[in-house]
């Protein structure tokens, strides 16, 4: 199945949307008096990009957000793999440099934790329940979470103003969670962004506390982005190696597109 002019333009008009709205979210946050450590108005881009795509397109959309199978998908392992990237991220950050890191927010935890699912979950509407489900009419699961991942890591612009090392390890980390929950997400329908979310909050919750790679700092990116690869050579040879998932688009996605062209 290929991706009609249609799809393209529905994905390009989702990432001109997510890109754009990011900016300005961004740029009226400190008018809010929100602090960044509770929630990102950046995340929302997303989520008002797929609301952007929708009103041109809403039965593409709507196929899009309700494809996948009940109970399919693994994503209650991709939740146990947020804290083994944090783990393997902070203890090696502990080996490398002596120090054992804890925040302490300033904001109370329980609002923290619930904002955080709300941003994330704002984001992966847009790339693991909109976008990612497009690619894969086209593609592989490999090849489309490479693909998103990348979109991801980009739509991060203000990591480029950065030192260039801690801006490639953060395209690694972007990338290989991809890649982490495109396979586990696989064939995924009503839990995906749930589970899309959670696993995304986790990981930020968990950099938040125990690294400090917020401040710039080269040594626990890079340490983040090899722990997000090493996951995601995992989750590779556990789908792709072992059967957990089919190269091929998912047969009830492609009878809904087709019906909906």
């Amino acid at each position: 199945m290929r991706m009609t002019p249609v799809d393209i333009r529905a994905m390009a008009s989702f990432l001109a949307v997510a890109f754009l709205a990011a900016g300005v979210l961004g740029a009226v946050q400190p008018a809010t008096g929100i602090p960044v450590e509770v929630i990102q108005l950046t995340q929302f881009g997303p989520a008002l990009g797929v609301g952007g795509a929708a009103m041109l397109w809403p039965g593409r959309v709507r196929a899009l957000l309700t494809s996948g199978r009940r109970g399919g998908g693994h994503g209650a392992l991709l939740i146990v793999t947020a804290p083994l990237i944090i783990a393997a991220s902070a203890g090696g950050y502990a080996a490398f440099s002596g120090d054992v890191r804890f925040t302490r927010p300033d904001a109370p935890f329980a609002l923290i934790a619930s904002a955080q699912l709300v941003g994330a979950c704002g984001e992966e509407i847009g790339w693991r329940c909109f976008l990612q489900p497009l690619l894969r009419t086209r593609f592989g699961p490999l090849a489309s979470s490479v693909a998103v991942g990348a979109l991801w890591g980009v739509w991060h612009v203000q990591v480029f103003a950065q030192h260039p090392l801690y801006a490639g390890a953060f395209l690694l980390a972007a990338v290989s969670m991809s890649v982490v929950m495109g396979w586990a997400l696989e064939g995924a329908r009503a839990s995906r962004l749930l589970f899309a979310g959670g696993f995304h909050a986790l990981i930020n919750l968990g950099m938040l506390l125990f690294m400090d790679e917020e401040a710039g700092a080269v040594l626990p990116m890079v340490l983040f982005g090899v722990s997000c690869l090493t996951a995601a050579v995992g989750w590779t040879w556990l789908s792709a190696g072992r059967g957990w998932a089919t190269a091929a688009a998912p047969a009830k996605l492609t009878a809904i597109m087709e019906d909906v062209r």
